[in-house]
């Protein structure tokens, strides 16, 4: 079977996941992309683009798969010629319907914003079938919409939502996590104080200041600990990083991106500690990779983080508010757990998944 995968937005967690399925896939996969910039520009016009790539190659697949970042209305109108009849799906890794709005943004309260969940509303309409990568993301999706429609002065079509339900289903990320275990080694409690992660965009969904304001707590408590602050962010960084890297500098190891990925594995692999303080997750692939090499999560009881970790099993990795992390953090670095955390994520391996997603997209 030949898919056509085609990601306007190739970077970061949608890169790995394009590149992740097509190493491990039985199938033909061929990607059709654009480089990971501009977002907004890449929904409104990546389609357009993309379509002039296709019609000019001389691609024939049997399934046309897109991510939630394709106009695919656009798309398949630009390409009806060779494209009719093909079945067409789309994975959504993240949605504009139910993704918190940065504070910096202007076009929240200029009215612009609605666009964008309109594309991925009309590219779910126009799909044969409708991914998510978590129940969570779908729950989520599927419950934002009816509100979304309701703010349209007529013909909202509200019924055409529980259309979408029906062709919709859960398909977890794929993770390479057996390539981390290439890199692994002893944890930094081993030698010295724990060591605490951030393995996240420095962005403000993910709620950065809630983070250092804890680890700026323990601080003034005089407990010990080392900080490795991974990642980079993707336009105006919060402030609250410089700040954080002046109050913390005595603790920071590491500050700024990971040269390669056998770096960053071997920093999640010597990490003792994940404070996770994220306002939008929709899975949590950092998450989930940090806690394979052993990382010990202080979660929100929130987003799809209980989709990944069982909070029946792990109930005690997981806090209701700013003081309920605290106290799992405070604990955590006074008594740091040499073995590591318990929970299996082999599941969301591509050894796994890849075999899933041959089957999903199967005719």
């Amino acid at each position: 079977m030949r898919i056509l995968l085609v990601e306007p937005f190739y970077e970061g967690s949608h890169a790995a996941w394009a590149e992740g399925y097509r190493r491990h896939s039985t199938h033909e996969v061929e990607r059709l992309t654009l480089t990971g910039r501009f977002w907004k520009w890449r929904m409104h016009g990546g389609a357009v683009t993309l379509a002039r790539t296709f019609m000019e190659s001389d691609s024939a697949p049997d399934l046309i798969l897109a991510s939630d970042m394709l106009d695919l209305t656009t798309f398949l109108a630009l390409t009806r010629e060779r494209t009719a009849g093909i079945p067409a799906s789309v994975y959504f890794h993240e949605n504009q319907l139910s993704y918190p709005w940065s504070p910096d943004d202007p076009d929240p309260a200029a009215g612009r914003d609605r666009h964008y969940g309109f594309i991925n509303y009309t590219t779910a309409l126009a799909a044969d079938r409708v991914y998510f990568n978590s129940r969570y993301h779908m729950d989520s999706f599927l419950g934002a919409l009816p509100a979304f429609l309701g703010r349209f002065p007529d013909h909202q079509d509200l019924h055409r939502v529980e259309e979408l339900a029906a062709k919709s289903s859960v398909l977890h990320l794929g993770l390479d996590l057996a390539a981390l275990d290439e890199h692994r080694t002893a944890k930094a409690s081993t030698d010295g104080p724990p060591l605490v992660i951030w393995n996240h965009r420095w962005e403000y969904d993910k709620n950065p200041e809630a983070f250092f304001r804890a680890l700026e707590e323990m601080k003034s408590r005089g407990i010990d600990f080392r900080l490795a602050i991974l990642g980079r962010g993707y336009g105006q960084t919060p402030t609250c990083f410089s700040r954080a890297r002046g109050i913390l500098g005595d603790r920071i190891v590491k500050f700024g991106h990971a040269a390669s990925r056998a770096e960053y594995a071997g920093w999640l692999w010597r990490a003792d500690v994940l404070p996770v303080t994220s306002n939008q997750d929709f899975f949590g692939s950092g998450v989930a990779e940090a806690v394979h090499c052993r990382a010990w999560p202080l979660l929100p009881r929130r987003l799809a983080y209980p989709e990944l970790i069982s909070d029946r099993l792990h109930g005690d990795c997981y806090y209701e508010d700013f003081a309920g992390l605290l106290r799992l953090l405070s604990r955590a670095l006074r008594r740091p757990a040499p073995e590591g955390f318990p929970a299996d994520l082999s599941r969301f391996d591509w050894r796994t998944m890849a075999p899933a997603y041959d089957r999903a997209f199967a005719p």
